[in-house]
């Protein structure tokens, strides 16, 4: 009689690990690609590096002959699910195209907003050089500093005061006082959806306006302020603004 039970214990164990199995293989399988753009603009025109010149709120020109930034921890959200992209790191370089996009299987799901840190988590602050999008040899990596550079800008403006008119914006800093990550939350159009669906693709066209750098939550005049490259006061406020660069132009499903 025992080892009866025990026979139909197992055999109901087996079935129940065999279903949760299935399940388990089944929600895998439910996924949509789902790709994402960057189209860097200052102030409504396509940024286009060394030859462009362009005007900030407060009449300075510029020209910007760099430009690199971290958008990392991507979420994907809805009111009953949150999906998170596995090992979310990815480095916008102005100068390489193929950097401005890119793309990975989520859940299917509807989405209505989607988060991302503009920088690199203190995990990887911390855990020395990467590679990858975190590869030291892309030239966001204070080995001086052991840290990311979250953000940087370079080009040139009359109203600077330093040596050849240099404008050199590194904006860094992941830790106490000086911390300069920004998180990000953008909701989609109104009456629009990121609708995953498996099998079929989504698009997310993600536009971030440079201009906005120069004001917002403070002023940043390049008279004043040409450059900063070590973490504090200034990167914070710099990053502060460049928080509210990014806007959600439109979802293809």
């Amino acid at each position: 009689m025992v080892t009866a039970l025990k026979k139909i214990s197992v055999a109901a164990v087996t079935f129940l690990v065999l279903i949760i199995c299935s399940s388990f293989a089944n929600a895998q399988k439910a996924q949509g690609h789902v790709s994402i753009c960057f189209i860097n603009t200052v102030n409504n025109n396509q940024l286009i590096l060394d030859s462009n010149e362009y005007t900030n709120p407060f009449g300075e020109s510029y020209r910007i002959s760099k430009l690199k930034y971290y958008i990392s921890n991507i979420k994907l959200n809805s009111a009953k699910k949150i999906f998170t992209e596995p090992d979310s790191y990815h480095l916008i370089d102005a100068a390489d195209t193929a950097s401005l996009h890119f793309s990975f299987y989520a859940a299917a799901n509807n989405y209505n907003s989607i988060s991302f840190i503009v920088g690199v988590d203190s995990i990887k602050n911390v855990s020395g050089a990467q590679t990858g999008a975190l590869d030291p040899a892309n030239g966001m990596f204070w080995t001086w500093n052991s840290g990311y550079v979250f953000f940087k800008l370079e080009g040139s403006s009359p109203a600077s005061t330093i040596i050849n008119n240099r404008i050199e914006y590194h904006i860094g800093g992941f830790a106490g006082a000086g911390n300069a990550l920004q998180y990000i939350t953008l909701p989609l159009p109104a009456n629009e959806i990121l609708k995953i669906q498996e099998g079929k693709s989504s698009n997310i066209i993600i536009e971030t306006d440079i201009n906005k750098i120069w004001q917002g939550a403070n002023d940043l005049k390049i008279a004043a302020t040409p450059a900063t490259m070590t973490p504090g006061v200034l990167s914070k406020k710099i990053a502060a603004n460049y928080s509210n660069m990014f806007t959600i132009k439109t979802v293809n499903n």
